[in-house]
């Protein structure tokens, strides 16, 4: 199985054996349910669609989704992905994913949606040191000259400017798996994963670990 989905509960700090203190993100990762498997016949890649198993059951199904999950034999679930397994595998609609597929000091790749922090300026969305801070300057966190006057009298596409910033699916790979608690479905990850506490995620093995 190359992975599975997952919720961020938030970071906390872990001690080695060496009594070194390792930064971590708990997340629960699964367990998840095998909705349906694919196998494509034009490029033989075989895959699994995952739905993650929350406590409460989403209120609103519409009628195609509602006979996709009765078909597998699932309750309906709010998150699916799909995840490739090898052909040999025998991963069926209805099997369990849990926590268990990663083991301690493996590579995994976490994909989720960053935090939105609305409209910036060019300082914070893109770190531009700014103008000089003292009295009278005039220019303290303008982004400053964009383009030119008389030729080509345009600005160019992708000039760093204000606008929106965050909120895009953002990939952060080769995070350790430092720990694994197979009981409460827990992966302890070091380092940081993007998304706020209860954001939804990916956790994918490393393909460049």
């Amino acid at each position: 199985m190359e992975g599975l989905l997952g919720k961020k509960l938030g970071m906390t700090q872990i001690y080695s054996d060496e009594g070194r203190v390792i930064p971590v993100t708990v997340i629960k990762a699964g367990p998840c349910l095998v909705v349906q498997r694919r196998e494509s016949q034009n490029n033989g890649s075989h895959a699994v669609q995952l739905g993650l198993v929350e406590d409460r059951a989403p209120k609103h199904v519409t009628k195609p989704m509602l006979g996709h999950f009765e078909k597998a034999g699932v309750a309906p679930m709010r998150r699916l992905e799909e995840f490739t397994v090898e052909p040999e595998t025998e991963w069926k609609a209805g099997d369990q994913v849990k926590a268990s597929v990663f083991a301690e000091d493996e590579y995994v790749d976490v994909v989720a949606t960053s935090k939105g922090k609305g409209f910036q300026g060019v300082m914070k969305r893109h770190g531009h040191s700014g103008g000089r801070a003292t009295h009278g300057s005039m220019f303290h966190r303008a982004p400053g000259s964009v383009g030119q006057a008389s030729y080509p009298s345009r600005v160019f596409p992708g000039v760093k400017m204000p606008g929106r910033m965050g909120g895009k699916r953002v990939t952060v790979k080769n995070l350790k798996v430092v720990k694994v608690d197979e009981e409460r479905n827990l992966l302890y990850l070091r380092g940081s994963v993007p998304g706020p506490r209860n954001g939804y995620l990916s956790i994918r093995r490393a393909k460049k670990g």
